[in-house]
């Protein structure tokens, strides 16, 4: 087994692993770009941990293998895009272009995405807007689990809120985030390896705390920050369910635990052209200056994305570092579909 995989291999690799699956070729394809950056910047569980999910919902039909997005303009600076049952990968990649489309030709541009389903990394979205040397932000609504502020019952998914910004050395601001106490991938993980739940992130239905991983079966989780969290885990669902005609609350099917249906989750992407407002080069001054600023204030200062690109270059230089339970799982699907395995000389730089 290798330890570290070139990402050109890997992306060949699991494009390969979802074609066998019968997946049309953009989408595959989008999946793959997404895992691989995912897996470089060490955003491990929306890799290839998500792989067998997702062939199981596909196995199941309650996830497109074909492309059947449609997209239309609804205004000078809007569109909306239907992703067609299929990947939420897919479709907010696609709505993320789409919305810098519209900012090259207007200034801003905005995509609400309907009929999807999990998009993974938000951060992956707000990345290609900053490469285009545009502020991106990208929002999703997810399968409920988390109560309001003040509640006990969940009506809000983990929500997951992303703004990123862009930088003149590549090493992108990029804010991505759960509006919940933590991501429910996070939780997954946790109690899949049997690790306690950290107090303040979940409780049960008499308003307990819930550190058992045995017991988070019946919990719900907590908004981050009280009435903070809650308030911006409501707003992505304004955008990213109600406005868009994607599912709302319970209308949001479960990703690991529902197989009846569709997730119908629902996505919202805006793209800001700076070079509207101001020059370029004036911008990048005056960010740098900020950070600056920021970086003064201690020498244990880090930005937000800090860590990611760290593991992104250490993934350019020397390979990707898979986990190996992550590459066992997805060698064995691999084997099982016929599908060459990328051998230990696909190592060193991507």
């Amino acid at each position: 087994m290798p330890n570290r995989l070139q990402a050109t291999a890997l992306r060949d690799f699991i494009e390969t692993l979802f074609a066998a699956h019968g997946v049309a070729a953009a989408p595959a394809k989008a999946v793959a770009r997404h895992m691989v950056w995912s897996e470089m910047v060490g955003r491990l569980n929306y890799g290839l941990e998500r792989i067998p999910i997702h062939l199981k919902r596909l196995e199941r039909g309650v996830l497109e293998s074909r492309d059947l997005t449609s997209y239309r303009r609804v205004s000078a600076s809007a569109g909306q895009l239907d992703g067609g049952g299929g990947f939420g990968q897919y479709a907010a990649e696609l709505a993320m272009d789409h919305a810098i489309a519209l900012a090259r030709d207007t200034g801003v541009g905005v995509v609400a995405v309907s009929n999807s389903n999990s998009f993974g990394a938000g951060a992956y979205y707000i990345n290609r807007a900053a490469e285009a040397g545009m502020i991106g932000i990208a929002a999703s609504n997810s399968f409920p689990k988390v109560a309001p502020f003040g509640g006990l019952r969940p009506v809000l998914g983990t929500n997951p809120f992303a703004f990123g910004a862009p930088r003149r050395d590549g090493r992108h601001l990029l804010v991505d985030m759960a509006t919940s106490a933590t991501s429910g991938s996070k939780v997954v993980s946790k109690v899949a390896k049997g690790e306690p739940i950290p107090p303040g992130v979940a409780i049960d239905s008499s308003g307990q705390p819930v550190t058992d991983p045995a017991r988070m079966a019946g919990a719900v989780l907590l908004p981050f920050g009280g009435a903070k969290g809650f308030g911006l885990g409501l707003m992505v669902e304004i955008l990213s369910g109600v406005i868009t005609g994607a599912g709302v609350g319970n209308g949001v099917a479960s990703l690991f635990n529902d197989f009846t249906r569709s997730g119908n989750n629902g996505h919202f992407l805006m793209a800001l052209d700076i070079a509207r407002f101001i020059g370029m080069e004036d911008y990048h001054a005056r960010l740098e200056g900020l950070i600056a600023m920021i970086k003064a204030a201690g020498d244990g200062v880090l930005l937000p994305g800090e860590i990611r690109w760290r593991n992104y270059e250490d993934a350019e230089r020397n390979g990707i570092a898979v986990d190996p339970g992550h590459w066992q799982t997805a060698v064995k699907l691999a084997e099982a579909a016929g599908v060459k395995v990328p051998d230990r000389t696909a190592g060193g730089p991507a």
